[in-house]
């Protein structure tokens, strides 16, 4: 298990692709104010637009755009300011040939040397967190990482129409992974205040939790004890695959 916040290696971009609005925030909120705040430079790549989410009267009708600007809101937070949304059906997401185009359309346009994504794997001791779209959107990412982006002959329409050259990505950090995968750790303590300032964005998702706070110092120091960080560290944990 490795430690710190970014892994060495010159990393200046990072491309955080996600099912969801506010996906990356639970997941990894701490540690891309971390990123941010060291001059790398940040790009989300959202999938859905969250139409499915809520816990109010929300009309339908309003939920998506309400929940885009709630993720711009909370992005420009972590200091992040590139922030693309696929539009595809927010529950019935799939690891399709088409996403892994859009996902890799995003990878050659960005050029990240880092990819960050929800685990494709199960993580059955909290089910909650291997939504099947976090999933599909892990598969696909995966897939679009390697080969698709780096295959000059992958998705030619990619190259013929919009001129996007094949980019080869070195880092693929996974959110939500079980237990024997995971393998380094960041400790968010300092950006732990903008991790949850960045939650409070997404009001459609988080106005009803009083205890915001709370619930997500308790989480990232259990977090942090259960990796070895000293008490009351806050950590958040991936699994870090070199490419």
């Amino acid at each position: 298990m490795t430690a710190g916040g970014p892994a060495p290696g010159g990393v200046t971009r990072a491309l955080v692709v996600t099912a969801h609005p506010d996906d990356v925030d639970f997941g990894a909120g701490g540690t891309v104010a971390s990123w941010t705040a060291s001059g790398i430079e940040v790009a989300y790549c959202v999938c859905t637009s969250g139409d499915a989410g809520g816990f109010d009267d929300t009309p339908r009708a309003r939920m998506a755009g309400l929940r885009e600007d709630e993720q711009r809101a909370a992005a420009e937070r972590l200091g992040v300011r590139d922030v693309v949304f696929l539009g595809y059906p927010d529950g019935r997401v799939s690891a399709s040939i088409e996403l892994r185009r859009d996902i890799s359309r995003q990878i050659r346009r960005f050029r990240p040397e880092r990819v960050l994504a929800p685990s494709p794997e199960i993580w059955w001791s909290r089910v909650g967190a291997s939504h099947p779209d976090h999933r599909a959107v892990g598969e696909a990412t995966l897939a679009a990482v390697y080969p698709d982006a780096r295959n000059p002959f992958a998705h030619p329409e990619l190259l013929e129409q919009e001129g996007l050259t094949a980019w080869e990505v070195r880092e693929l950090w996974l959110m939500a992974a079980p237990e024997e995968r995971r393998n380094h750790v960041v400790d968010i303590t300092g950006t732990l205040p903008d991790k949850v300032a960045a939650l409070r964005a997404h009001r459609t998702q988080t106005a009803h939790m009083t205890d915001l706070d709370e619930r997500m110092r308790t989480s990232a120091s259990a977090t942090g004890r259960m990796h070895g960080l000293a008490e009351g560290r806050c950590a958040e944990v991936f699994q870090v695959v070199e490419l």
